[in-house]
């Protein structure tokens, strides 16, 4: 029970989180470049302004995609009492909402008074907040592999999370412009002033400030032995960290391809409302919908997921995507047909993004299975560095788009010419098409990390990576000469280790050993000892006994698709044992129902050390009380 209501405290204030940093960037990477373009220069100086920000922004944001990683590595090596993560968090929500706060200013007038130092002092401020902000956003969304190993855990805690950025990203398009206009001393046809705006853009920073505090006090990391088979990685390495994790970098290329896509057509919309359609306060109507309707897609893809798998909701939702795209490209002036067309557009997002997302985390199993060590931040720095590639991309078009539909200060939908029509559906729709279905191609040809594969993975990790921790921490208390007697941990049938169905356990690369097809569900301690290695699964232990002995057992095959259902364990990390001490009970009907072997694998992992190594049983029924090994290491 307390364990059910920590998952859903923490589920709540990660969800929260979420909700106030998709706030945050929803107003400063869609809605910020529209303060620019119609309120912050005037009409004569103005078309050459924002070419210097928007050109500003796309080389800053370009060159801070080479910094993205190295933040991640930095977020890798923080140690601190409060996490690893939840300093980060913190740090950047504070900083980052105080410099966005500056933004939507121009700089106590330099705007007008001295151009250039107000773009000398933007550059320094943007980039500031974008630093920060990539902490924060490395630092959070890198928090989930931390919260659990449990991939459908992960779903429930990413589907909150997606939940509350969902409703984050959208209320920014409902109180936008009711916000702006209400503030504002003079509505300029309903485009309100620089004095709403910058209230606008007050009231997004405290919220998204608070949420940050909230991620800070509500959640908490997982104390898992798999978190700790980290290395710093030197400056030099980080690419190739990446680079090698040949998943990653096919995801990442489908991504970046797909998130360019869609946050140009997003950020066109507001634009489409004001200067197509003549209504900017309708928006508010199509931000309304988004909302309604991406808490419904949120909310489903659990289940989406669970009966037709990660890849087919991917494959079903772009196809929607597609769709709406071209309906919205035909729907002219009528405001139904639009609403229809970007609703279309907007309900695979969440699905699309939750798909991108937990096959990103997974790939953290994967680099570390791989690779041999774990790079939580440094993995999941990948997916914002995306998103601001996508967003730069995305600033940079819609300031040129902008410019030659003449879409900037003082023009409204009456002036818009249709040259300058044609020109923004190019840019709004038929470029964000091709990008999207050259992102699904790569992503049909390339990625095959599903559920299935990660089950695996993890399964063939905790294997090798229990073997490499209870060795690497055995060189502390090495193997003491002598002879020594191994009993049998679980009462059974006795058979060689060859013969198992797991390859890695039968291969012998584990060590020698045997195996045991158990009669009842009970684990015992075969020697003194301490418990070195613990699994969140729970489907086994590694010990080290009191002389040196070094041992993993293993319950069943594929028993770490079943995420600890069925296992109690009695014992903690650093816990000494006795022989005959019950370490652990499991059910082998929820094994067996599930369809898994239940054989109990036992490898003697340090066995290249003993001098000699005898098999008192190789077959037969054998309880707790039986030898089966006989062990000796003699004097050098």
């Amino acid at each position: 029970m307390e364990n059910v209501t920590h998952n859903v405290k923490s589920r709540i204030s990660y969800a929260f989180g979420a909700f106030g940093h998709d706030l945050f960037y929803t107003t400063l990477s869609t809605y910020f470049i529209i303060f620019v373009t119609s309120h912050l220069f005037d009409k004569s100086s103005g078309t050459k302004m924002i070419g210097y920000i928007t050109l500003i922004i796309l080389v800053l944001r370009f060159g801070e995609l080479v910094i993205d990683p190295f933040i991640g590595n930095t977020i890798d090596k923080t140690t601190t009492c409060w996490g690893k993560f939840k300093p980060w968090v913190v740090a950047g929500g504070t900083v980052g909402s105080i410099g966005m706060i500056l933004l939507f200013t121009n700089l106590g007038g330099l705007n007008e008074s001295n151009p250039v130092l107000y773009l000398l002092i933007f550059a320094l401020l943007y980039i500031t907040v974008d630093i920060f902000y990539a902490f924060k956003d490395i630092g959070f969304w890198s928090m989930i592999p931390a919260l659990t190993f449990d991939s459908r855990e992960r779903e429930r805690t990413a589907t909150y999370a997606r939940i509350g950025s969902t409703i984050g990203a959208n209320i920014v398009g409902i109180v936008v412009m009711p916000l702006v206009l209400l503030f504002s001393i003079n509505k300029n046809h309903g485009t309100g002033d620089t004095h709403g705006w910058f209230v606008f853009a007050l009231i997004i920073a405290v919220v998204a400030f608070i949420s940050a505090i909230a991620v800070a006090l509500g959640t908490k990391e997982v104390d898992s032995d798999l978190r700790k088979n980290t290395k710093s990685t030197s400056i030099k390495d980080v690419f190739k960290v990446l680079t090698k994790n040949d998943q990653l970098m096919w995801l990442s290329l489908s991504y970046v391809l797909y998130t360019s896509g869609i946050q140009i057509t997003m950020s066109l919309e507001l634009y489409y409302f004001t200067y197509i359609l003549g209504s900017a306060t309708h928006f508010s109507i199509l931000a309304t919908l988004n909302t309604i309707v991406g808490l419904l897609s949120v909310s489903a893809f659990p289940a989406l997921a669970n009966k037709f798998n990660r890849r087919n909701v991917y494959f079903l939702s772009i196809g929607v995507m597609i769709l709406g795209l071209l309906l919205f490209a035909v729907a002219g002036k009528s405001l139904l047909v639009v609403l229809i067309a970007a609703e279309l557009f907007f309900v695979p997002q969440p699905l699309i993004f939750l798909v991108v997302l937990m096959t990103l985390t997974d790939s953290v199993e994967y680099g570390q299975l791989k690779l041999g060590h774990r790079d939580e931040s440094l993995t999941l720095s990948v997916r914002p560095l995306l998103d601001k590639f996508g967003g730069a991309v995305s600033n940079g078009i819609v300031g040129l788009t902008a410019v030659w539909a003449g879409m900037t200060t003082g023009a409204s939908a009456g002036t818009i010419t249709s040259t300058g029509r044609f020109t923004f559906k190019i840019m709004m729709f038929a470029i964000p098409l091709a990008l999207i279905i050259a992102g699904s191609i790569v992503f049909f040809k390339k990625v095959t990390l599903d559920e299935k594969a990660h089950a695996k993975i993890v399964d063939q990790l905790e294997k090798v990576w229990g073997k490499d921790k209870v060795d690497s921490d055995n060189l502390a208390n090495p193997l003491k000469p002598g002879e020594y007697e191994y009993y049998s941990p679980v009462s059974g049938e006795l058979i060689a280790l060859s013969q198992v169905a797991d390859k890695t356990f039968a291969s012998g690369s584990m060590g020698k050993g045997f195996a045991i097809k158990p009669t009842d569900g009970k684990i015992f301690a075969p020697f003194d000892g301490v418990v070195r290695v613990t699994f969140p699964t729970k489907h086994a232990v590694g010990l080290v006994s009191n002389n040196g002995i070094v041992t993993l057992i293993h319950v069943g095959i594929n028993t770490v698709q079943l995420k600890g259902d069925g296992f109690t364990t009695y014992f903690e990390r650093g816990q000494q044992v006795k022989k005959g001490d019950l370490l652990m009970d499991f059910q082998d009907k929820i094994i067996k129902d599930a369809k898994f072997d239940d054989t109990v694998m036992i490898v003697i992992i340090n066995s290249n050390e003993f001098t000699e190594f005898d098999y008192q049983r190789v077959s037969g029924y054998v309880g707790k009380e039986d030898v089966i090994l006989r062990l000796s290491k003699a004097e050098k």
